[in-house]
């Protein structure tokens, strides 16, 4: 009897959120070999990153790897600076300017480096869970940015600019709700009590219930006519 074909490589982009859990499922459900990658980058919701290895276990990934990259060093945001994360900001300004809980170029660090681990796996597909309707607004979200990026990995790579292979940057959440990805989650078996969200959590990782984040999820929760299963400070 032949031996079944082995599931193509991809490296999924995961920090413990809801987002970048969607897309793992969302990528294994496809029939990918999912390698999950996470940072450890002082986040100080780093309750959101404690998730990751539970999110990554429970959808079967062939690897969990967790990078430290400290950009505490650089600071210039409020998830990894002494600043304060907004709370209870009007719904009409979420996804208008760029906030303070915005990290510069996280996105583009991370994907380098998922780059890198692909290049390694002979993988050229790389999912990320950006989202470009129910956001809070940061530059390395858009659909524009993921474009060039993905020129850059074909142009800066040796499977890309030698060996005439096409990296795909997998962004299968941008235009859509948060309803939306809630809904196709919970489709797909995900359990979202796996994940977390909140930029502030309290003690004992409660979620604050008041930043950009944990508005759109509530907001996405109740827009699917779901409950959410993350436990609340309030």
């Amino acid at each position: 009897m032949a031996r079944p074909a082995p599931l193509p490589p991809a490296v999924v982009l995961l920090s413990g959120g809801l987002d970048s859990s969607t897309v793992l499922a969302m990528a294994h459900q496809a029939g990918y070999a999912c390698h999950a990658l996470s940072f450890r980058y002082g986040q100080r919701h780093s309750v959101e990153l404690a998730a990751a290895p539970c999110v990554a276990q429970a959808l079967g990934t062939v690897r969990h790897l967790v990078m430290d990259l400290d950009l505490r060093l650089i600071g210039g945001s409020a998830l990894t600076a002494d600043l304060a994360v907004p709370k209870d900001r009007p719904a009409d300004d979420l996804g208008h300017g760029v906030p303070v809980t915005y990290v510069p170029a996280r996105n583009t660090l991370f994907l380098s480096l998922a780059v890198a681990w692909a290049e390694t796996l002979d993988c050229t597909d790389i999912f990320i869970g950006v989202n470009a309707l129910d956001y809070s607004g940061y530059p390395d979200c858009r659909p524009e940015f993921i474009a060039a990026f993905q020129e850059v990995a074909n142009l800066g790579t040796r499977l890309g600019a030698d060996l005439g292979r096409r990296f795909v940057i997998h962004t299968p959440l941008i235009s859509m709700s948060k309803a939306q990805i809630i809904t196709l989650g919970l489709s797909l078996g995900l359990d979202y009590a796996l994940t977390h969200s909140c930029y502030d959590p309290g003690p004992g990782g409660l979620a604050c219930g008041h930043c950009d984040s944990c508005q759109l999820r509530l907001k996405g929760f109740a827009q699917a006519g779901a409950r959410d299963p993350l436990p609340y400070a309030v």
